[in-house]
């Protein structure tokens, strides 16, 4: 006892209690035993024991039995042996070690506390759980008290009732509840069973959100996946934002979305993407392309505009689209159609066209084409408010024209072979026309091939219905015109540029794709053409 003494003095070690002490100086002049309701302090430290080895010119002690360590009332370490060096202040716990404070409480069997650092360390595996419940295991982990900061290697499991954690190297604040990620992570969703892929990033354990960097991935249980340079997930909200090469996959429904961003909305099932978009849609044979894009699975709607392309590859040759916008759709009756809307340019190898608007039938294999329609295949353009194209095995296999149509044919020079009439009807076969049936207000002009193969007159005619039958290689059979049938023919030499054009003429080839990618160049004269189709567009889907 020594009453003047400051037993508070953070400097040294106090003995508070011992039931036996024993100095045997010829044992070790280095220590004294001590036993039974053993107390020590130093500062606002305290440390009880069943007995300990008291080294008191160094300040330190080895605790055995039953030890417990106090600080400030702010942490309490268990454990069955103790080694403290007071020249350092570290002290080193074994046995049976359990550690709580107001943050977390830590278990394992060896663990290593540093006092002047307020840094504790376990490393031959341990567990921590923290206030919120989240209980985290591995092999190695060091603890900042004053941060609550946590770094956790090898092996470590993180589990709570929201979630599970595996990876080999995590920063856990115990504080923010927030998790800094290093390595090769997996988080497993328990409410929804959606798990995230990352090997750096950082999640809030508490608001269930996060940053994932380094081609990230969410994926959820209905096989939909988030891939992507950076990800930020919302699984409370349930939405999720990818950013960097993104790529959206919808295994179910065969469907891939990519892009430099992607947001993510689970609970609408919506997908929206920027920059560079692709939009694969294996189901529908076709991928999409644009600036913008946007995917719904449960309307299985998409659609991508500004430079937006499809590459439709349902039949032998691809078919390239170009519209404002573009859409693919599924209708009630589980049908899938494409959609393009404005300025629509498309080009196939045999077959070339611009419209308004147009709409591709996955069932039935037809392209319908509205408001100032026009289709080329070779040297023939047909053109119309609506043109409606079935193709059977990749080739053409029957067309309508039901409002108006005109047939032009280059037959060389300023010559044209010309056909109107309100509704017409094509039959193709080996991609060449077979037959043609015009009715209403028939005209006809034409220049009839001599035996020599040259073009002497024009012929022009008009009745109430037409039919063309022509044989290979696209030779006239015959041509009947009823009921009655007006018209003239006239010479070549005779013949003024006035009469080498029906009323509709119109050779539009200014303005056909020459190539696939052609189909990207709008053209200020086309734009102008479809001036008045754009105002007044057709709906396509009700």
């Amino acid at each position: 006892m020594i009453p003047d003494a400051n037993r508070f003095d953070p400097g040294k070690v106090f003995l508070e209690n011992a039931d036996v002490l024993i100095a045997n100086e010829q044992r070790s002049t280095e220590y004294r035993i001590l036993k039974g309701h053993v107390k020590f302090r130093k500062g606002n430290m305290t440390l009880a024991c069943d007995s300990a080895y008291f080294y008191e010119a160094s300040g330190s002690l080895d605790a055995f039995g039953h030890v417990v360590m106090n600080q400030a009332d702010t942490l309490t370490a268990y454990c069955n042996k103790m080694n403290y060096f007071g020249d350092v202040e570290v002290a080193k716990l074994r046995g049976a070690v359990k550690v709580v404070n107001r943050s977390m409480t830590v278990t394992t069997e060896n663990l290593d506390y540093d006092l002047m650092n307020n840094v504790a360390r376990y490393f031959n595996g341990g567990t921590v759980v923290d206030k919120s419940g989240t209980r985290i295991t591995s092999s190695v982990a060091r603890y900042e008290h004053d941060t609550k900061k946590v770094q956790f290697t090898s092996n470590v499991r993180l589990v709570n009732s929201k979630m599970k954690m595996s990876t080999d190297v995590l920063d856990y604040n115990m504080r923010t509840h927030i998790a800094t990620i290093e390595d090769e992570t997996e988080i497993i969703s328990l409410a929804d069973g959606n798990v995230i892929h990352t090997t750096s990033g950082w999640y809030n354990l508490s608001s269930e959100e996060g940053t994932m960097y380094n081609r990230s991935s969410v994926k959820t249980k209905n096989g939909e996946t988030l891939v992507g340079d950076v990800v930020y997930y919302d699984r409370k909200n349930e939405k999720g934002q990818a950013q960097g090469n993104v790529v959206m996959t919808d295994e179910k429904n065969q469907r891939t979305l990519k892009g430099d961003v992607v947001d993510y909305d689970r609970r609408t099932g919506a997908g929206k993407a920027r920059g560079h978009v692709v939009l694969v849609d294996m189901k529908s044979k076709v991928i999409l392309e644009g600036e913008v894009g946007f995917h719904n699975e449960k309307t299985k709607e998409s659609y991508v505009t500004e430079n937006a392309l499809a590459k439709e590859f349902s039949q032998k040759d691809t078919v390239y689209i170009h519209a404002d916008t573009l859409r693919t759709v599924t209708t009630n009756d589980n049908v899938r159609l494409l959609i393009a809307n404005k300025y629509v340019r498309f080009y196939r190898k045999d077959i070339q066209g611009v419209c308004d608007s147009a709409a591709i039938n996955e069932q039935d294999s037809i392209l319908n084409l509205y408001r100032h329609a026009v289709i080329w295949s070779e040297n023939r353009q047909i053109s119309g408010e609506e043109i409606n194209v079935h193709v059977q095995d990749s080739t053409v296999d029957w067309a309508t024209l039901p409002q108006w149509g005109l047939i032009v044919e280059h037959v060389g020079e300023k010559y044209y072979n010309q056909l109107s009439g309100r509704k017409m009807h094509a039959t193709f076969e080996n991609k060449e026309l077979r037959r043609l049936d015009v009715s209403g207000d028939v005209e006809a002009l034409f220049y009839p091939m001599e035996n020599d193969s040259t073009y002497n007159k024009l012929v022009n005619a008009s009745s109430a219905y037409l039919t063309i039958d022509l044989k290979a290689k696209q030779e006239v059979e015959r041509i009947k015109m009823w009921p009655d049938v007006s018209g003239k023919v006239i010479p070549l030499f005779l013949a003024k540029n006035s009469d080498l054009r029906l009323t509709r003429f119109t050779w539009y080839d200014s303005i056909r794709p020459k190539e696939p990618m052609d189909v990207l160049n709008v053209s200020d004269e086309m734009k102008s053409i479809f001036g008045e189709a754009v105002s007044t567009r057709r709906t396509i889907i009700k």
